[in-house]
């Protein structure tokens, strides 16, 4: 997030029980241990029982817990998955602080980087002590800027400096040859969350740029900036200006408009005015032929604003960055003040996390030495067993999308092949690589955090600059071990399982089936949803980005997904800000495909046996309990609004209500009638995998 392609030979026809195992059957030797959660994996403590399932089923899962629990100061959300990357960060600080203790790491390995690194940014002392001394050649660099060409430079060296760029060239994969990269070209650097937040007139944003430009007079402060409010009004300005053209990110999300690749050589015919040889020499890249504009449409209007705008203001944009970006790692003042506007004002925190988390989550992290830690995590906390179960359960959730494919009306025979072709070659990988990063050319510096940080981001850099003109590396990972996460890529089509995910409320070798199908079924039932949502389904068997639907059956399919979006725009969980169902669309059918795969593999799972009653609850109860669990979740209203404008995933309540709504077993498992706030007619119910 390794090992060669898993792909199942699957018969044209899977309804016999046998085609799934039992979970239960697998973990039958460690049956008579207790499950973490409950008498058999679900905490019904957690539940509201005076919430009707049918008007909010989140309410009447989480209830009790979401009126309880007290959002600590730093916290701008919690849930299920905070809880358990709480475990998993104790679990890393654990390995950190043993490191620490031993006297014989030896000079230049993975154990003593990972050691001086984390005790680099604990030194608090030396860090007050150097205020904003670390930063300084980097201010003074950016203050130098007296041409476009110096510009273009400082742009190509944003990533390295911490700042930010209007412009910037990555190194992707090819969406239309998986086994190639390609350079992409990119518009952004912004500094609030979203374009919304620059041109909504909504009191709240209004409020919210008030605050940014005070925010942005006091970190120019930091670096020495005279007259610095006006600076700073002239600063949103210049951001307004590359906010107006910007794509909205459910425009984004769109594979078919964002793949638009030009020879390199045509770039400055297409967009003149622009030294785009200079910017990839800036950012150290080699030659490369071929470049995909992202957002042709606002490209132009975006160089028009850089030459129009003054040199000063941009110093002034790139200085700002600089400081309010690289502010963690500097004195607790610097630190403090910007986590005053990035905390507070935009997520509302009342107070920074500890040290110690924010410690393992730059050294742990994927810009890290992730990998490093990773290894040891894995040794100590991810067992053969709960490898052998999750292999089991993803060949079951596999069988159950067949099955469910195969039952269509929808969809016809071509499409239907298609389809199960893509599904016989998904890839999965759960719970590590199959070979770790090589953190060899890195040299960690004890005591000094910047040059350190630095260190990773030449790292980043390099790694991500040697793939220009070699082939694509299929065994690489793009999530640690100890991440609490899951994704699908569909390049590669792959699922990617990292070990973290694997426990309690999602993964328990002791819990009853249904209650693992519920949970981490549906999950990875969500991954393998992505290779057929609005997007993912726009790539074939081998990740080719191209169209493998008949007309009519794609027509079909965005009746469906049109009906989807529309049942989400409705939810407001804040007065007049509401979902985005065309933002959303894909996590949406992710969580409605996943927990029928989930469900069809469960009962195809029991054999033909009735599911056993359980504490009063049926064997569908405990199921839609667990998926209901998952999801479990409080925000502030501040974490709410950011999470609604640039997230790709519905809050919480949402993922745990829209799935089940319109998913009938639900109706019969809690007696959902018409009247109920959440029943839906048949006829509306949405329907697809």
């Amino acid at each position: 997030m390794k090992s060669s392609s898993l792909s199942l030979a699957l018969a044209a026809a899977l309804s016999v029980a046998a085609a799934v195992p039992s979970l239960a059957a697998d973990t039958a030797a460690s049956a008579a241990a207790k499950p973490q959660l409950g008498t058999f994996g679900v905490d019904l403590d957690a539940r509201d029982l005076s919430a009707k399932p049918g008007n909010d089923f989140n309410r009447y899962v989480n209830g009790h817990w979401i009126e309880t629990y007290q959002l600590k100061d730093y916290e701008v959300s919690y849930g299920s998955f905070n809880a358990l990357r709480d475990q998993s960060e104790a679990q890393v600080k654990a390995i950190i602080e043993e490191l620490q203790q031993r006297k014989d790491l030896a000079a230049g390995s993975d154990a003593q980087k990972v050691r001086d690194y984390y005790a680099s940014y604990m030194d608090r002392a030396a860090r007050d002590a150097a205020g904003i001394a670390p930063l300084r050649p980097t201010l003074d660099r950016i203050n130098k800027i007296r041409s476009a060409d110096a510009l273009v430079a400082a742009f190509g060296q944003a990533d390295l400096d911490g700042s930010s760029a209007p412009l910037s060239l990555s190194v992707d994969l090819d969406r239309k040859d998986p086994d190639q990269y390609l350079v992409s070209l990119r518009v952004g650097g912004l500094g609030l969350p979203d374009r919304d937040y620059y041109l909504n007139t909504d009191a709240r944003f209004v409020a919210i740029r008030s605050a940014y430009v005070e925010h942005i007079q006091r970190m120019l402060g930091f670096a020495g900036v005279k007259d610095a409010k006006a600076r700073a009004e002239a600063i949103l300005a210049l951001e307004t200006e590359l906010a107006k053209p910007m794509w909205e990110r459910a425009q984004i999300r769109d594979r078919d408009k964002t793949y638009n690749v030009v020879a390199f050589a045509d770039l400055g015919k297409q967009y003149p005015g622009y030294d785009w040889a200079a910017q990839a020499r800036a950012q150290g890249m080699g030659k490369f032929d071929r470049v995909n504009v992202v957002t042709p449409s606002a490209l132009k209007p975006i160089l028009d604003v850089i030459a129009k705008t003054p040199l000063p203001v941009w110093r002034d944009y790139l200085a700002f960055h600089a400081v309010d970006n690289n502010a963690p790692l500097l004195s607790r003042e610097i630190d403090d003040a910007a986590f005053a506007f990035n905390g507070t004002v935009l997520g509302g925190q009342k107070a920074q996390r500890d040290d110690w988390k924010r410690a393992v989550a730059m050294v742990g992290g994927m810009d890290g030495l992730g990998d490093a830690l990773g290894k040891l995590y894995v040794e100590r906390h991810f067992s053969p067993q709960a490898k052998a179960a999750m292999d089991q359960l993803v060949a079951n959730l596999r069988v159950a999308l067949r099955k469910n494919i195969e039952q269509l009306d929808w969809m016809g025979a071509a499409t239907k092949a298609e389809a199960y072709h893509k599904l016989e070659t998904f890839r999965p990988k759960i719970g590590y690589p199959s070979k770790w990063r090589d953190y060899s050319s890195v040299t960690i510096v004890p005591g000094d955090l910047m040059a350190n940080a630095m260190q990773f981001r030449h790292y980043e850099r390099d790694d991500q600059n040697r793939r220009i003109g070699t082939r694509t590396d299929r065994d690489e990972w793009h999530m640690t071990p100890q991440t609490v996460n899951a994704y699908y890529n569909s390049t590669f089509n792959e699922i990617v399982f990292p070990a973290a995910i694997l426990q309690p409320p999602f993964f328990d070798l002791n819990a009853d089936a249904a209650v693992n199908y519920g949970a981490i079924g549906a999950v990875i039932g969500h991954e393998m949803g992505h290779g057929f949502d609005d997007q993912g389904s726009k790539s074939d068997f081998a990740g080719i980005q191209r169209n493998w639907w008949t007309d009519a059956d794609r027509a079909n399919f965005e009746v469906r997904t049109k009906a989807l979006g529309a049942q989400y725009n409705a939810y407001c969980p804040l007065q007049g800000q509401c979902v985005n169902g065309a933002l959303t669309m894909g996590e949406n059918l992710g969580d409605l495909g996943g927990i029928s795969m989930a469900y069809t593999a469960y009962k195809m799972s029991l054999g033909g046996k009735p599911a056993p009653v359980i504490d009063g609850l049926t064997g569908d109860q405990r199921f839609f309990l667990a998926f209901g669990q998952i999801w479990k979740g409080k925000y502030r209203d501040e974490a709410l609004l950011n999470l609604i404008k640039t997230n790709p995933h519905s809050p919480g309540q949402f993922r745990a209500n829209g799935p089940v709504r319109n998913f009938d077993p639900w109706y019969s498992a809690f007696d959902v009638k018409p009247g109920d706030a959440l029943y839906l007619p048949p006829e509306q119910r949405v329907r697809i995998w």
